[in-house]
């Protein structure tokens, strides 16, 4: 499978995803810094396909997962309280 046919596999599995993005270029630890975003980019070597995903484990982990789920015990919109501004996007 070529790398554009992965890329998009993987843009339609994660369109419904409001924090998951896909990157045509390297990912950098300041795209997600103070976010909730995960940011995902796809590299092929060789015959292997490598993964690289970038987060801020602060916001993204536990604290915006209690957040996320907070906001759906309470009927409000996920996403409530957790589009957050980066240093870098």
């Amino acid at each position: 499978m070529k790398l554009e046919q992965l890329v998009e596999l993987y843009e339609d599995f994660y369109a419904d995803h409001p924090f998951t993005f896909l990157s045509r270029e390297s990912v950098s630890l300041k795209q997600v810094i103070n976010s909730n975003k995960c940011i995902i980019q796809l590299e092929k070597q060789d015959n292997h396909l490598v993964i690289h995903s970038v987060i801020d484990n602060l916001i993204k982990g536990a604290s915006g997962q209690a957040i996320q789920n907070m906001n759906l015990m309470f009927g409000l919109n996920e996403k409530e309280g957790l589009f957050l501004k980066t240093t870098a996007f």
